[in-house]
């Protein structure tokens, strides 16, 4: 189930989805996420490196409010405006709901052909699906973590 609600101005993204990149790099928007990116964001997004080894696609308006929290990072925290900044492609859904994943940042993120799109609230995580499956399966087997222990379900 993929729920797509209204989260302030914003939307809250959540679930995953199964995706297929083309030759040139394109991978297309599920249908469920363009309405609410063409609303929000008038189809504009912002895709960044992500320390965990994904990219992080962000709604224009949600890029904007995550890159001025990370352009007022301490100057020891440099780095992580070169990652997130420095690496940030704006880019625009075409008129068949797919956005183009560039050259350097598909590398990144080591995306060749099957990605996994997973709504994190107010942006998504592009995965390569395999690098996920294996990153999913090693936290379940480290069990809950601490944060957890007392969470109910």
């Amino acid at each position: 189930m993929v729920d797509v609600r209204k989260r302030g101005e914003g939307r809250v993204f959540q679930g995953a989805s199964a995706l297929t990149l083309d030759a040139k790099g394109r991978m297309s928007v599920p249908s469920r996420y363009r309405e609410a990116l063409q609303g929000q964001a008038e189809g504009r997004v912002t895709l960044t490196k992500s320390p965990d080894g994904c990219l992080l696609l962000f709604p224009r308006p949600e890029w904007e409010v995550f890159r001025t929290k990370v352009a007022a990072l301490p100057m020891e925290a440099m780095w992580w405006r070169r990652i997130f900044l420095g690496n940030a492609m704006d880019v625009e859904l075409d008129g068949n709901g797919r956005v183009l994943v560039s050259p350097e940042l598909r590398a990144a993120a080591s995306l060749e052909k099957e990605v996994t799109l997973l709504g994190m609230g107010a942006h998504f995580e592009l995965w390569d699906s395999q690098t996920y499956a294996a990153k999913e399966a090693a936290a379940m087997a480290q069990g809950m973590p601490e944060a957890l222990k007392n969470f109910t379900f």
